[in-house]
């Protein structure tokens, strides 16, 4: 008989708690980066002062092989592509074709606004110049994630990409063959062999490789890592421009009496095969689908590979089962927690996921599983965690760019709003910038 495996459940059936209240007792996980920050400086100041050396060291030390150079030969990618497996790369090929549909259509054009005659204001859209796209290693390989983090940057017209990967002893200190093939399949011919810390700070400060050629600095760093890259992002922010302090994954599930255990089940297990700190949250107004839900995990979970990592993950504080009384406390609930994922599987799911104001993404109905977004839907699976969908979104093609503003204002325009540019000027303190405004109508 299979052990029956039950996530811990919340019961908030006949209360009405607060949002304050729902973000206290709902399952979360998370991490301290500040508890690591002390270990990371280190690392950091050690790769700004010498550079691609210090970074290969660390690879060293950490991932137990050091590259003869940070950059990736281009025979290496080449050979990764041409020795990549046909189906695996069909798959790619359909994912980038998705996402370059889907993130074609979100790039802005320039916006020019008559403030008044003589007077506009254009906001004009640039892209950031070069960016430092990071692929993590660790529980697993991650192709999809060259794909999510590509395509929008070269969609927003971002004309130099580094793809960054830990070195792997495996492979003689490249990155996974697969990362490389992806890299490929995109055109991306620059690929960096260094993971971690060390490698958000290498693509920060820059420097030169081991054969003397130049390690440009970026502008910009995105891509999910672990809570060490985390750390570091965190430290670099101001210098480079960074996407989001990426927690561990996390799925949520508002689900009615309507939903198939086994599918439910089925979402949870795998969002959790990710990490041991990886999130799994039901929402639900069916006890009797809760239990269904626990017995389906128990039945499916020994047949899933990596079973001691999901039933820590789905064990975890982080993870469980929320009873509400209807829907609408069910939509409350998810606004509250602001899932990284998350999945509808209600009756009239496309009124009910219409009415969710926040989440990285979400998935309407039994045949959009969160596994289609990591993979083909055309959407990008590198979201906000940790609540932080409450006030940002997921990456996109508006990541990579920088709106400027730019004003063209004739004598005529200026003399129209002069006095009320005096006359704020003046209120704040500031007569300077009154008479930047008055010197040009009293000299002529």
């Amino acid at each position: 008989m299979t052990a029956r495996t039950e996530l811990r459940r919340v019961d908030l059936r006949g209360s009405s708690p607060s949002t304050t209240e729902l973000r206290s007792v709902l399952p979360r996980g998370g991490v301290d980066v500040n508890s690591v920050l002390h270990l990371v400086t280190p690392i950091v100041d050690t790769v700004r002062e010498r550079g691609a050396e210090a970074a290969l060291d660390y690879g060293q030390q950490f991932d137990g092989v050091r590259p003869a150079t940070v950059r990736v030969p281009a025979e290496a990618l080449d050979r990764a592509l041409a020795e990549l497996d046909p189906d695996v790369r069909a798959a790619l090929e359909v994912s980038i074709e998705r996402s370059r549909i889907v993130h074609g259509d979100q790039r802005r054009g320039d916006t020019v606004t008559e403030v008044v005659p003589g007077g506009t204001v254009t906001e004009k859209w640039v892209p950031v110049d070069r960016v430092g796209l990071y692929v993590p290693g660790g529980n697993a390989v991650y192709p999809s994630s060259v794909v999510m983090n590509v395509v929008p940057a070269q969609v927003a017209g971002v004309t130099s990409l580094v793809v960054a990967s830990p070195p792997q002893a495996e492979f003689g200190g490249l990155p996974h063959p697969t990362i490389l093939a992806a890299a490929a399949l995109l055109g991306v011919e620059e690929v960096w062999a260094v993971g971690g810390a060390q490698s958000v700070a290498l693509l920060t400060y820059g420097g030169q490789d081991t054969d003397g050629a130049e390690l440009a600095p970026v502008d910009m760093i995105t891509g999910p890592g672990n809570i060490y890259v985390t750390a570091a992002k965190r430290l670099c922010r101001g210098v480079v421009g960074i996407d989001s302090e990426a927690g561990p994954t996390e799925i949520a599930i508002l689900a009615d009496e309507t939903a198939d255990p086994v599918h439910v089940a089925a979402d949870l297990i795998s969002q959790a095969e990710h990490d041991v700190l990886a999130a799994s949250v039901l929402v639900t107004t069916s006890p009797e689908l809760a239990d269904a839900v626990d017995a389906a995990v128990a039945e499916q979970i020994g047949r899933t590979k990596h079973v001691d990592r999901v039933r820590t993950a789905l064990g975890g504080d982080q993870s469980g089962i929320v009873l509400v009384d209807t829907i609408d406390d069910g939509i409350r609930t998810v606004d509250a927690y602001a899932a990284e994922h998350l999945e509808i599987q209600t009756r009239d799911a496309s009124d009910v996921a219409a009415r969710v104001r926040s989440a990285g993404a979400i998935f309407v109905g039994p045949w959009a599983p969160v596994s289609l977004g990591d993979y083909c839907a055309g959407s990008n699976h590198v979201l906000p965690t940790a609540g932080c969908a409450r006030h940002s979104s997921g990456l996109s093609v508006q990541t990579f760019l920088r709106g400027i503003h730019i004003v063209d204002y004739s004598r005529d325009a200026l003399a129209d709003v002069a006095q009320h540019v005096v006359a704020l000027a003046n209120a704040e303190d500031l007569p300077a910038h009154g008479d930047a405004v008055r010197v040009r109508f009293e000299a002529l």
